[in-house]
């Protein structure tokens, strides 16, 4: 009588070497994954240096550990990257019972700070997050083993299987042609506009020197520096166009329909922003901060606030700001000379003093900006739809700064 054995599997070694080179969807991968680590340090730091200045005498205590912890999970997870992946389908059945016996033994465990989240085996661990990596490798491994499904592909007219369709029309198509440049692009266009802002910040925090004088003589400089860029080589000064269509399509795709009205990408980024700049205005110790610091300096500084810190954190927030939306202006404007952008500090000062913040400090809020930025839009589309000259409009948006600031100055004077 016959036996049906087993095939028995091959042997292979549990940490492999790199194969390289790296294929490009990896590349765009980790770059995507640098933009979102840059940016998390940064909003932790916003978040976190005022109480280490105060608790621990050291602004970047706590971003220090932050890093460390980055450092270790990096390579942690470069390990991971070198081990065969049939030594982790191995591991999937004795890890999920594993996690089972341990998220049950979670509910047994004696409470840390009011919950049962923790469980102690010598040092503390929060079981969830293990069970958490736990799920990934299960579901990688039920996935694999599903029957391959066939999907119609309309490139070649051939059935595929499902995984290689979704690959083709979603990685390659869809992701692949924007992630290359955009998030790389985006990342230096705030860093280049943060720096400048730390740069205006130490000249107002170090030398004591008004913002509008420091601002107005870096605009000038970096005036200059875009039209002599501008006449190098054969551009001879002339608009720079033909943008590349990945970057266009990225800030002025559709993004929805109101009726037969396309609504483009840049209304979502503009959301977005502004609900940043909410919680960093209203929810972190930062936002408080700027808010005293505008209130009053002194009385800042002697409650324990880092004033210089904060200054220079204002204006390098602010740079990072106009960074990102600069590169959304480009896209949107589609032709791009040393002039474009020229005087939007104007409706930027119209639309904030409309939204009632004070020149003076320590009053405002974002609610306020967006409706003072909605208001200045209505009425010079109300005064372009009525034929009024573009030059008379700027003696407008004039007398609308003049009148605010002076109600607002005024307002000041008699509380004083």
């Amino acid at each position: 009588m016959a036996t049906i054995r087993r095939k028995k599997s091959e042997p292979f070694a549990i940490v492999q070497k790199d194969p390289g080179p790296w294929p490009q969807v990896l590349i765009n991968w980790l770059a995507t994954l640098a933009v979102i680590i840059v940016f998390g340090l940064i909003m932790l730091f916003s978040a976190s240096y005022t109480t280490g200045y105060l608790r621990m005498g050291d602004s970047f205590y706590y971003i220090k550990s932050q890093v460390f912890c980055l450092g270790l999970g990096l390579a942690v997870m470069l390990l991971f990257s070198r081990i065969d992946h049939r030594f982790l389908r191995r591991m999937v059945g004795p890890g999920y019972v594993v996690c089972i016996v341990m998220l049950i033994a979670v509910l047994f465990s004696a409470p840390l700070n009011g919950c049962r989240r923790w469980l102690r085996i010598g040092f503390t661990i929060q079981v969830s997050e293990i069970a958490k990596f736990e799920m990934i490798l299960l579901t990688a491994h039920l996935a694999a083993k599903a029957p391959h499904l066939e999907k119609l592909d309309p490139a070649s007219g051939r059935r595929v299987p499902a995984g290689q369709w979704l690959y083709q029309r979603i990685v390659r198509e869809l992701i692949v042609p924007l992630l290359p440049l955009i998030p790389v692009v985006i990342l230096l266009a705030m860093l280049i506009g943060a720096a400048i802002g730390c740069f205006n910040g130490l000249f107002v925090a170090k030398f004591k020197l008004h913002p509008f004088i420091v601002t107005l003589g870096t605009q000038l400089i970096l005036y200059t520096c875009l039209l002599l860029y501008v006449q190098q080589g054969n551009n001879n000064g002339m608009a720079i166009s033909n943008l590349d269509p990945s970057y266009t399509s990225f800030v002025k795709g559709e993004l929805f329909r109101i009726g037969s009205t396309p609504v483009p990408m840049y209304v979502l980024f503009a959301v977005v922003l502004t609900a940043v700049m909410w919680f960093i205005w209203n929810k972190t110790t930062f936002g408080k901060n700027m808010f005293a610091l505008g209130s009053n300096e002194e009385a800042a500084r002697v409650s324990g606030v880092n004033v210089f810190a904060i200054t220079v954190g204002v204006f390098a927030l602010a740079g990072a700001m106009y960074g990102f939306t600069g590169f959304i202006e480009g896209a949107r404007i589609g032709s791009n000379t040393a002039n474009t952008g020229l005087n939007y500090e104007l409706d930027a000062i119209a639309a904030c003093v409309i939204g009632g913040v004070s020149f003076v400090g320590g009053i405002g809020k974002i609610s306020g900006i967006v409706i003072g930025v909605l208001m200045l839009r209505l009425i010079f589309i109300g005064l372009t739809m009525v034929g009024v000259p573009q030059d008379l409009q700027y003696l407008i948006k004039g007398a609308i700064i003049l009148f605010a600031c002076a109600l607002d100055m005024r307002k000041y004077l008699v509380k004083k």
